[in-house]
């Protein structure tokens, strides 16, 4: 493992909001307020776009096809600041997770913190985003599940996480890519091509910012993902799960880990609320739902606690009618769990039975354990910042 602190990235100015994860509209909006012609809007908005989104300039002077005067009318009212990277760690399977700070949204806010999570693998590179500061739910084997919502994270905070990835590892045009054997290669092959909302938080409690955050993603001018190669993972808020399939088309995953109701409870406590059977119903429901477009149930193996061999053949029973595979991920521990991960042999044991009933079923291989960057593990350091600023406003009252 490798730790390291950024360089200083380029910092919004006092009272200078950044175009950097804006949407067209906001961008559209900023250059109204520059008092550009209501006909020059929309060609406007699309120089910005492109650059700012394809070429991820940082430094308004780089933008060529914009007239000089307007990129210093530009300069003078906004910027193309990231949000900081506080800290960077780098894992020995290459696995990268970034701290990153985010700007305050209000006199109260004191900077709040996020953790992003980069997985390169052979021909493809995963980028797991935040959704929220903290998560509003309190699943009991996830260390993310310990930290107290703060707030949502805004479209443009969401954007940004995926800009700083870029630039970290250099996946903009013109930019070299760390020479260390642990980013995808090949032609036409992105550092970052997949996206998943599997960070911090419950994407689905976060839903129009998440949704428009999306748009922005996919914008065949400038960040250029796939719909296919975007991935909204939810703990189960059942009626925002239509309107989702609906608006952005993604992929959609389900942290399940039990097929009982009594236990999911326990494990999801949101099952309370929306229970196995409602939870079903919805992913049945799910526009564009096909066996090209199947549904990822995440299962968390727990020792002893979910993974025998009835609950993987009622797990089979469970999603009979669904286009779906299994995720079957060993748990990743962290300091204070109750729980451990299940034998190797019991892992298997239970893939090979969802696997003759006919669905995939791999075994997530652990990544980044070592920087507490696997899945369930994420936790900023946001609590001990705000306890920080709590003493020292003690201290100085």
């Amino acid at each position: 493992m490798r730790q390291s602190i950024s360089p200083e990235p380029p910092a919004a100015k006092a009272g200078k909001p950044s175009l950097v994860g804006m949407t067209r509209g906001e961008i559209g909006d900023a250059l109204r307020a520059l008092d550009l012609p209501e006909r020059d809007i929309r060609m406007r908005t699309g120089q910005l776009w492109h650059w700012i989104y394809f070429h991820g300039v940082s430094d308004f002077e780089r933008m060529s096809s914009v007239a000089r005067p307007l990129r210093a009318r530009l300069a003078d009212h906004y910027t193309l600041a990231r949000p900081e990277v506080s800290n960077e760690q780098i894992s020995s399977d290459g696995t990268r997770k970034w701290l990153i700070r985010l700007d305050p949204v209000d006199a109260k806010d004191k900077g709040a913190e996020i953790e992003c999570v980069y997985i390169p693998e052979s021909g493809r590179g995963t980028l797991c985003v935040s959704s929220q500061v903290g998560c509003t739910l309190t699943c009991t084997f996830c260390h993310t599940g310990t930290q107290k919502l703060v707030r949502n994270l805004t479209s443009r905070e969401i954007v940004q996480q995926l800009v700083v990835a870029r630039d970290r590892i250099g996946d903009f045009p013109g930019m070299t890519p760390p020479d260390n054997g642990l980013l995808p290669s090949g032609e036409g092959v992105r550092a970052v091509s997949n996206v998943v909302f599997m960070g911090m938080g419950e994407p689905l409690y976060n839903v129009d910012n998440v949704a428009a955050a999306i748009d922005v993603l996919t914008d065949g001018e400038g960040l250029s993902l796939s719909k296919r190669r975007i991935t909204v993972s939810t703990s189960g808020v059942v009626p925002e799960i239509p309107p989702l399939g609906d608006r952005s088309g993604t992929m959609l995953a389900i942290s399940l880990h039990a097929v009982r109701d009594d236990l999911r409870n326990v494990l999801v406590p949101l099952n309370k609320k929306y229970p196995i059977r409602d939870l079903m119903d919805a992913c049945r429901n799910y526009p564009g739902l096909s066996n090209a477009r199947r549904i990822t149930f995440e299962y968390v193996m727990l020792k002893g606690v979910n993974d025998s061999p009835a609950e993987a053949r009622e797990l089979v029973r469970l999603l009979k009618g669904i286009p779906a595979k299994i995720n079957l991920i060993p748990f990743n521990p962290w300091p204070g769990t109750k729980y451990e991960c299940s034998d190797w042999e019991t892992i298997e044991n239970f893939s090979d039975i969802v696997f003759n009933a006919g669905y995939a079923s791999p075994v997530r291989t652990p990544r980044g354990r070592d920087i507490l960057a696997a899945c369930g593990q994420l936790k900023s350091e946001t609590e001990k910042v705000r306890a920080r600023a709590r003493l020292m406003g003690d201290e100085a009252g």
